[in-house]
């Protein structure tokens, strides 16, 4: 098992590339179950959750040319349409495929997914908006069995924003017999990402991007050729690196468009950002000021930067609050920063950060994704040497993050434990 050792305090500066977005690229190789032709997706990142998905499509059947970061998929002889525990137990988008199988082949046996312990995310919202749509849905020894002849058209409403729910419907709707109307859909840029994709594979979506989508379904789909947008998330995190360490980063392929909530609460923590012809510069200034957040489904502040700013505040010039509203369990990163320095303190949904002058390094272990994000920021920013383990949480939606922060300037290696 690998860890990550940071010597702390330097400023970064230099360029650095943001890679393809893992939340789009997921979904994306999904759909192409829905056609039985050769798709071809441009930009993807290199990613254990990736790789973890090229894994199932293969069980199922798929075939898949790799090229870097392009690759090809072929759905036209499947041979399975059961996605197996073993495959699906560390991911949960790997619950994308059961509307695409459904859909085209009338059955699936889709384990219940797994990924990130950062709370309960049931697929209950999944499985009741197919049953509208007609399929009989079953769950047995772990596993969720799907079935249909063909499924039909349903207004479904959602009772709470679900940016996996919405992408499977809306692709299980595709090959659906009428419309389907989904209301309080998620809006998310990669809901719209998947569902550009599909309109060009020929589907009729109209309304991604709002809280109401519709989808007229059709006979059949096309295969497509698609470039992925740059990861939003990987984005923001570069952003909190350049204020946490009073750099200078010009960030290159930033989706600066769909980062608004993010911007905004780093431009009142005094954090300087221009938009320039070769991408954004981030500029880091001292003192950092405190600012309150609260995480809320897009367009609000993404709970997948929350950790990150927690640690730019724990080093800030006062008082924040930070609440979390979209999973009740995503505070696992306040014990480990705690170990650092950090005061923080947990009163229900909310986490009260008081800054402080300065983290010191310590031996930290990553309790999911964005966590170990979080810990490598503190170990930039801190005094001393940071040892972060159980890095594997990482690989998962970091393309070779050590690797781009070291051109950055930053002390930081990879070894094994």
């Amino acid at each position: 098992m690998d860890k990550i050792i940071i010597e702390g305090g330097n400023r970064l500066i230099g360029e650095v590339t943001i890679s393809g977005a893992k939340n789009a690229a997921l979904p994306l190789m999904a759909a192409s179950i829905l056609t039985s032709d050769w798709n071809t997706l441009h930009n993807v990142p290199h990613l254990k959750d990736i790789s973890t998905f090229k894994k199932l499509l293969a069980h199922l059947g798929a075939t898949i040319e790799d090229n870097g970061n392009t690759i090809k998929l072929c759905t036209r002889d499947l041979k399975n349409h059961e996605a197996p525990y073993e495959l699906v137990k560390t991911m949960r988008a790997s619950v994308l495929v059961l509307g695409p199988l459904l859909a085209r082949f009338k059955k699936a046996r889709v384990s219940l997914p797994g990924g990130c312990a950062i709370g309960a995310r049931p697929i209950n919202l999944h499985l009741s908006a197919l049953e509208k749509m007609g399929a009989k849905i079953a769950i047995e020894h772990g596993y969720v069995e799907a079935s249909a002849e063909r499924l039909k058209g349903a207004k479904i409403y959602f009772d709470i924003s679900t940016v996996t729910g919405t992408e499977n419907i809306m692709m299980a709707a595709c090959l659906a017999h009428g419309k389907t109307i989904l209301e309080n859909a998620a809006c998310e840029p990669e809901v719209q990402e998947l569902a550009i994709f599909l309109n060009k594979m020929g589907a009729h979506i109209k309304g991604a991007g709002t809280d109401i989508i519709t989808i007229e379904g059709v006979e059949t789909l096309k295969p497509a050729e698609y470039t992925i947008m740059s990861d939003r998330i990987e984005a923001g995190t570069f952003m909190v690196a350049a204020g946490i360490t009073q750099g200078n980063i010009l960030i290159k392929n930033c989706p600066i468009q769909s980062l608004d909530a993010l911007t905004t609460k780093l431009k009142e923590a005094g954090v300087e950002i221009k938009t320039e012809n070769s991408g954004t510069r981030v500029i880091g200034n001292y003192p950092i000021t405190s600012v309150d957040i609260k995480t809320l489904p897009y367009p609000g502040f993404p709970t997948d930067m929350q950790a990150q700013m927690m640690t730019m505040m724990s080093i800030s010039s006062g008082l924040s609050v930070i609440t979390e509203n979209v999973f009740e369990n995503r505070f696992m990163h306040v014990g480990e920063l705690k170990r650092m320095g950090a005061d923080i303190k947990i009163e229900g949904k909310s986490a009260i950060v008081k800054g402080r002058p300065f983290l010191s390094g310590a031996p930290v272990m990553a309790t999911d994704l964005r966590a170990s994000a979080s810990l490598i920021l503190a170990g930039l920013a801190a005094h001393g040497a940071t040892e972060v383990s159980r890095v594997y949480h990482l690989d998962r939606g970091y393309d070779r993050i050590e690797e781009k922060l070291a051109k950055l300037g930053a002390n930081i290696k990879r070894v094994k434990e």
